[in-house]
C-alpha cells in the first residue's frame, strides 16, 4: 500500500521504518495535512497523520476524490478529524489508543514538581552563580487534596502516583472507577466541587464539545487561590483568555501545561529565528508560574514505538481485508 505520512517528525521516522519492514510504500513530509497540502496525497491509498493535522470535512473530501480510502492517526485523540464526515464519505479512520499513559502520567507529576519546587527558576539561577533559596520555596505534596479530572487510562495512573504521595484525591468523571474507591480512596465530586475542594488539578479528559472550554471563568473562579492547575490532555479544554485572566490577578497560585489551545502551527517547529505573534502564548509564556513544555509528554522510546507498531498493523489490516480493532466509527466518536 501507497502511504503518505504527513507531519513527519524526524523523532519518529525510523520508528515507523522499523515498524514497518518494507511492506509499505511511504513517503515521509513534514507539512501538515490540510486543505492546501490535501492535494500532496494525489496517487496514495493511505495517509497518515498527526494530532495537529486537519483532517475536516473539506479536507476528507479532497482526500477522497484523489483516491484515498484511508487515514491512519498516530495519536490517541482524534477531535481534529470529522468522523461522521469520514464514514459517510467511506473513507476509513483507525487511530493508535493508550500508546502512552505511563508516560503521559509521569511528565504531568514532573510538570508539577517542576512549577511547584520551581526548578526551571533555581536553574537559572545557580547557573548565574546565584545559590540563594528566597524565591525558590515550595510546598509539601504529602497531605494536600488532588482532583484528577478524568480517570480514565492516564487518570488511573496518576490516582495512584498522588496516593503513593500522600495526598487526598478527588476525581470526577462519567463513570465512577470502583477499583480506584475501594483500593485508593478516591472521592467522585461533582467538577466545581472538586475544583472547590483541591490544591492541585489534573486534567485528563479528550477534547469533546462537551469539554471545550469547561475551564472557563466560572470554572477557574472556584478554584483556590493557593491551586495549581495541570493541563497534559487538550489545550482548549482550557479557555485561555479566562486562565490568562486569574493568572494576571492571582487567584490561582500556578498553570503547567504540555499543550496550548491554538498550537497548530506553532507546536512541533523551530521558531527561534522569527519569533511567534500569539500574543496569548507570548504572555502566558512570560509569566513566571507557568511552565509550558511543547506537546512532548507522549514523547517517550517506548510510546513511540508502540505508536509505530500501531499505525503499521492498522494499514496491514485495511490492505489485507481484515477486520482493524482500531478502526473509528460514528458510534464510537459519540461514545
Amino acid at each position: 500500500m501507497k502511504v503518505l505520512v504527513y507531519s513527519a517528525k524526524d523523532f519518529e521516522i525510523d520508528y515507523l521504518k522499523k515498524a514497518n519492514g518494507n511492506r509499505h510504500k511511504l513517503r515521509f513530509v513534514p507539512e501538515a495535512l490540510d486543505a492546501t497540502t490535501a492535494v500532496m496525497a494525489a496517487g496514495y491509498d493511505a495517509v497518515s497523520i498527526f494530532s495537529n493535522d486537519d483532517a475536516s470535512l473539506v479536507v476528507l473530501e479532497i482526500l477522497r476524490e484523489l483516491g484515498v480510502k484511508y487515514l491512519a492517526l498516530r495519536s490517541t485523540g482524534y477531535n481534529n478529524v470529522s468522523i461522521k464526515s469520514a464514514k459517510r464519505i467511506g473513507l476509513k479512520v483507525a487511530y493508535a489508543p493508550e500508546y502512552s499513559p505511563h508516560g503521559i502520567a509521569e511528565h504531568t507529576v514532573g510538570l508539577l514538581l517542576a512549577l511547584n519546587r520551581k526548578l526551571v527558576q533555581a536553574n537559572a539561577q545557580v547557573n548565574q552563580y546565584n545559590f540563594l533559596i528566597d524565591d525558590l520555596v515550595g510546598f509539601d505534596l504529602y497531605g494536600k487534596t488532588v482532583g484528577i479530572f478524568g480517570t480514565g487510562k492516564i487518570g488511573s495512573i496518576l490516582v495512584k502516583v498522588f496516593h503513593a504521595f500522600g495526598c487526598r484525591v478527588l476525581a470526577n468523571d462519567l463513570m465512577r472507577n470502583h477499583y480506584l474507591e475501594s483500593h485508593y480512596d478516591v472521592e467522585y465530586l461533582p467538577l466545581k466541587e472538586m475544583c472547590k475542594q483541591s490544591d492541585i488539578i489534573s486534567i485528563n479528559v479528550p477534547l469533546t464539545h462537551e469539554t471545550h472550554h469547561i475551564f472557563n471563568a466560572e470554572l477557574l473562579g472556584l478554584l483556590k487561590k493557593n491551586a495549581f492547575l495541570i493541563n497534559t490532555a487538550r489545550g482548549a479544554i482550557v479557555k485561555t483568555k479566562d486562565l490568562l485572566k486569574v493568572l494576571r490577578n492571582g487567584q490561582i497560585q500556578g498553570y503547567a501545561a504540555d499543550v496550548y489551545e491554538f498550537e497548530r502551527g506553532i507546536y512541533f517547529k523551530d521558531l527561534s529565528q522569527n519569533g511567534i505573534k500569539d500574543e496569548l502564548l507570548i504572555e502566558l509564556l512570560a509569566m513566571p508560574n507557568v511552565l509550558l513544555t511543547p506537546h512532548q509528554a507522549f514523547a517517550t522510546h517506548e510510546a513511540l514505538e508502540r505508536i509505530a507498531n500501531t499505525t503499521i498493523d492498522n494499514i496491514d489490516c485495511w490492505e489485507e481485508g481484515r477486520s482493524c480493532k482500531n478502526e473509528l466509527g460514528y458510534e464510537t466518536f459519540v461514545s
